[in-house]
């Protein structure tokens, strides 16, 4: 079987493009092959910052035939009564380009049709590569294309050259001016820029010799594996960071790790204050002894060979040094003052127009912090830590270090309270305040850094839907979502016991005390509507059926940790194999309920045996389920209510309860009310699908 090459070689493609424009390649190559009936074994694809290529192995030089029938008139319409083929017939065999012996009659729909039973021939695979290519290249999307030289074509970088073979053979097609050679380039500094392809199957080791590795899972475990012997020479470990080596496999095409010093007077520095130019600037890996404690050496990774090594380590170790000297630098004049003397200074910094400035944010989310921590009762000392810490949670915004590294906010607030001689709790929960920052991130461990987490991304999400910037469709510039999973998240990990809703209120009517007007009751519920859509979201991604979703959010519950439990419970009870009776007997309930004005029941107005029944198992199973229910076992208060399920049907069959005397409906209905009420603690039953 053969193999197919494609090529496209560019200008440095950013890193970050990469592994979306690997699989979006490997997808199309197959959709193409697959809707044109070429057989193949396996499509790969690769990349390195200057080029993209797609191989694929095993493929069929020849397109396969199609053998179909395609319809035609019905028999009645294509023959005349002596069986002879009518003009519409001979019309429609010429179209179809077959023979009249080449007609079948089959039935469809409860009458006769003809068929005319058509055998396409394949094609070679060059030609439908020639046609397909081309706007193959084209649909490869980025966040950033850009257009070059005059071109229509948009693509992440100006496409150079390109290679398409099959085999040894260049596979023709034209794209704005560009067509395919057999004719790559090397690395840009150590490689020819003239390397000719005789045949796929030399294709990698050619590059190779031209110091371009193009797997790139090659790549990654060369940096990996070498990065580790390096560390390891040392008598440490190197700190692992897959971000930074993804980034890394993309950037290089022939990585060399070398390994370089860090100056001991640097070591005095907090050790993020070290770890963050190194790893954010300047792509280096830290190594750290077997305590995790920072080590004086960082690993580089050079695009390129050996040699010259020392020279190219000297050179990154004095880019370092300029680094850390200005860390040095930064970090010892903002410890001129304590933390709390920066917080004026949030005055002058605009957090958004029209929400103000980071201290009257500051101001905001104190306020919201210790509003909820006398809703969760946390006591004297817990409240004291969170309105210190909440007070001082932005100061560090305007210090010299955050401002020159902005990836060490919280960071350096934590380490600024403990040199300004705050307590432990108050440093730590200025820096979990920011946390989760990102999906998977850790959650605050302390439960000051908790409530003010929550404060601080409520007092956003609230105040951007207050002015009108809610995400919306797959724009969300202020990651209000990810901000309100990290809310939701924070609250089932602590597992607080709090109403979301309530402080919500409260934050938007801190805003309006601040002088923001907008429409209250609007805002609120856009913005629970809003927590429930990612509650939903979330909940049934970690396997909650949508509907035991909607029937546990329907019954307005905002307590996160309880709706777990709710959810958890309702989602192995509807399982019960009696479920599509239980249903039919509460959604009847439900439904009817809706026309009650009245709960109030007149135990003297039951005058049938059915209804009094009703009534009296209602009665004796109504504390229990309310006990089931304080205790949070639902599963045995939705258990208790099933009893009513037979007293249900056997009232509903018996008992007429729009009748026309006023005073018995009304009665009736308070009846069916109650039972709807005591349901609707727990979940809305009607809103579960008998189908699952």
């Amino acid at each position: 079987m053969s193999k197919y090459l494609l090529e496209i070689g560019t200008e440095e493609i950013p890193y970050r493009f990469m592994e979306d424009a690997l699989n979006q390649m490997k997808n199309n190559m197959e959709k193409i092959l697959d809707e044109n009936r070429i057989s193949y074994e396996n499509v790969y694809t690769y990349g390195t910052p200057r080029r993209l290529v797609v191989l694929v192995e095993g493929i069929n030089r020849l397109q396969e035939d199609l053998a179909e029938m395609v319809k035609g008139p019905s028999k009645r319409i294509a023959y005349n009564d002596s069986m002879e083929p009518s003009k519409a017939l001979l019309g429609f065999a010429r179209g179809q380009g077959v023979d009249i012996e080449n007609i079948i009659i089959k039935e469809f729909n409860g009458e006769e049709y003809v068929y005319a039973n058509k055998e396409v021939k394949g094609i070679e695979t060059t030609k439908i590569l020639t046609k397909h290519i081309p706007d193959y290249i084209k649909n490869i999307h980025f966040p950033k294309p850009m257009r070059w030289g005059g071109k229509n074509i948009k693509f992440a970088r100006p496409i150079r050259w390109l290679i398409s073979l099959l085999d040894n053979e260049i596979v023709e097609f034209e794209l704005e001016g560009l067509v395919p050679s057999n004719k790559t380039r090397g690395h840009r500094f150590l490689g020819s820029d003239n390397i000719t392809i005789e045949n796929v199957e030399e294709y990698f080791t050619k590059l190779k010799e031209n110091f371009v590795i193009v797997d790139g899972e090659k790549r990654k475990e060369l940096i990996k594996t070498g990065c580790e012997k390096l560390a390891k020479e040392k008598g440490g470990n190197l700190l692992k960071d897959d971000e930074l080596l993804n980034q890394l496999t993309y950037i290089v095409e022939y990585p060399t790790p070398l390994i370089g010093r860090i100056k001991e007077e640097y070591l005095q520095l907090p050790k993020e204050a070290i770890i963050t130019p190194m790893k954010e600037h300047q792509r280096y890996f830290p190594v750290v002894d077997d305590n995790n404690k920072l080590m004086p050496y960082f690993i580089a990774v050079r695009n390129g060979n050996k040699e010259h090594l020392d020279t190219v380590t000297k050179g990154n170790e004095k880019v370092l040094d300029a680094r850390l000297e200005d860390a040095k630098f930064f970090y010892n004049e903002d410890l001129k003052g304590n933390l709390e003397s920066y917080v004026d200074n949030l005055k002058t910094i605009v957090y958004q127009e029209k929400l103000g400035t980071l201290y009257d944010k500051t101001k905001r989310v104190n306020e919201l912090s210790i509003e909820i921590a006398k809703g969760l009762e946390l006591g004297d000392e817990t409240e004291e830590n969170i309105d210190r810490a909440s007070n001082l949670a932005k100061a560090d915004l305007v210090t010299k270090m955050v401002n020159e590294f902005t990836e060490l906010q919280g960071i350096m607030g934590r380490e600024y309270a403990m040199k300004s001689g705050e307590n432990e709790i108050v440093s730590l929960a200025i820096y979990e305040h920011y946390l989760p920052r990102f999906a998977e991130d850790e959650l605050p461990t302390t439960t000051a850094g908790a409530v003010i987490s929550i404060a601080d991304k409520l007092d956003t999400i609230c105040g951007c839907f207050a002015i009108g910037i809610q995400p919306t469709g797959s724009q969300d510039p202020y990651g209000l979502r990810r901000q309100a999973l990290g809310i939701i998240n924070i609250i089932l990990n602590k597992n607080l016991d709090l109403s979301l809703n309530e402080y919500i209120e409260t934050s938007l009517r801190i805003y309006i005390e601040n002088e923001l007007y907008f429409d209250f009751d609007k805002i609120k519920t856009q913005i629970v509507e809003f927590f429930n859509g990612r509650m939903k979201n979330m909940f049934i991604d970690k396997g909650i059926r949508y509907d035991v979703v909607d029937a546990v959010q329907s019954t307005g519950n905002d307590n996160i940790t309880d709706l777990v439990i709710r959810l958890e419970e309702l989602n192995k009870w509807v399982e019960k194999e009696e479920l599509n009776e239980i249903l039919a007997a509460f959604n009847r309930v439900i439904k009817i309920a809706e026309k009650a004005e009245s709960d109030e029941i007149i135990r003297d107005l039951l005058q049938e045996e059915e209804e009094i029944q009703l009534y009296k198992v209602y009665r004796e199973i109504k504390d229990e389920v309310h006990d089931f229910i304080q205790v949070k076992e639902y599963d045995k208060a939705l258990d208790k209510v099933v009893y009513l399920r037979k007293p249900i049907d056997e009232f509903f069959d018996n008992v007429m309860v729009m009748v026309d005397d006023e005073e018995l409906k009304r009665n009736r209905l308070a009846l069916i009310k109650n039972i709807s009420n005591i349901m609707l603690q727990i979940c809305d039953l009607s809103k579960i699908s008998n189908k699952g």
